[in-house]
């Protein structure tokens, strides 16, 4: 069966997980609300400029992970869901999840945001292929570390062909739906790939290629 790939921030959502979970940290207290909200908003900018440290921006945001149990960390996270993620579900991104499943296709999310934040909102698009950046555990405890690649720009890549080995799949007729140029080596993988709200350089490259545009927010 052909896979349906999905980037997950700005393109099934209407906003970014990985940038609003630690505005919610900030908002509850959980970290030092000013310093954070200022690291927060240049790691984002810099994700969009292309210009991420993506080691220096996991150490900032696996750390508070490290600092609390798992059970304080999933309460908070559904708390979180219904804060945050539950108003950014675009319905139009919905429809295209079903698009696929009723085609009969693989469905996956693959997103540089780690897998604590996304694994729920994977979940409640009811997709269960999930590839995301894995925070580090020793026990039942976060270490604030990452396991394996980070699932960013080409280590995306990397990742799913590690998936596809494991899978004994490959890429013909997939398609993979991102709003971002940080995700290119992977639209580039693909056999449908498909700009969703694209950024500029994006849009841009699309346009030079002959790619599909779309929108699921009108």
């Amino acid at each position: 069966m052909p896979l349906a790939i999905f980037d997950l921030d700005n393109t099934l959502l209407d906003g970014d997980s990985d940038y609003l979970w630690g505005v919610f940290l900030a908002e509850k207290g959980i970290v030092d609300g000013a310093w954070y909200e200022r690291e927060n908003e240049r790691f984002y900018e810099e994700y969009k400029a292309g210009t991420l440290d993506i080691l220096e921006f996991l150490r900032f945001s696996l750390k508070p992970l490290s600092e609390h149990s798992m059970s304080q960390l999933q309460a908070w996270h559904r708390e979180f869901m219904r804060q945050k993620i539950e108003p950014i579900l675009l319905p139009a991104a919905r429809r295209l999840v079903e698009k696929h499943r009723q085609a009969g296709d693989t469905l996956m999310i693959i997103t540089a945001t780690n897998a604590f934040v996304t694994a729920p909102i994977a979940a409640a698009f009811g997709i269960e292929h999930l590839i995301a950046t894995d925070p580090e555990q020793d026990g039942d405890r976060y270490t604030g570390e990452v396991a394996g690649i980070p699932s960013f720009r080409e280590g995306k890549v990397a990742r799913l062909d590690a998936w596809l080995d494991e899978h004994r799949q490959n890429l013909v007729g997939s398609s993979f739906y991102s709003d971002s140029h940080n995700d290119l080596p992977l639209l580039e993988r693909v056999d449908h790939p498909v700009a969703v709200d694209p950024d500029d350089s994006l849009e841009l490259q699309a346009r030079r290629r002959g790619w599909p545009i779309i929108s699921l927010r009108g």
